[in-house]
């Protein structure tokens, strides 16, 4: 299901809760929301169609992955960047991580460990952002 993104930074500043099984039906409708919005966005996290739970949804060039409970567990390279965000109007300056590795639970809450660099490492720690609570 298509969602509408929410914009309400008071919302979007609060901290995400631990997703499970019963989160699987808002981990698809993020990648449905992702897939609607692919030509303005190339990641979503759960708080930004007004669910606080710990998921994101990542546009990886072949396709849309969703990752539950998702964290960053090595970082290296930091760089500083201007990103925008579907939530909200402009652009911030952030510091980013040109490589990372991640831990998080795929569609059939299996835990997973990958590594991942450049724009798409960029797109997940800002999606992992909103899951803290962070809006750029």
């Amino acid at each position: 299901m298509v969602c509408p993104i929410v914009k309400d930074t008071f919302f979007l500043s609060q901290k995400a809760e631990p997703a499970g099984k019963a989160d699987l039906q808002t981990a698809q409708n993020l990648l449905d929301t992702l897939k609607a919005h692919e030509t303005e966005c190339v990641g979503l996290a759960a708080n930004m169609i007004g669910v606080r739970k710990a998921i994101i949804a990542v546009h990886m060039g072949f396709a849309d992955v969703a990752m539950l409970n998702p964290s960053v567990t090595r970082k290296s390279g930091a760089f500083e960047t201007e990103e925008g965000c579907l939530s909200l109007v402009g652009t911030r300056k952030c510091t980013r991580y040109q490589e990372i590795e991640v831990a998080y639970q795929d569609m059939q809450l299996r835990w997973q460990k990958r590594k991942f660099s450049g724009w798409t490492a960029q797109i997940i720690q800002h999606e992992i952002d909103h899951l803290n609570g962070i809006v750029i």
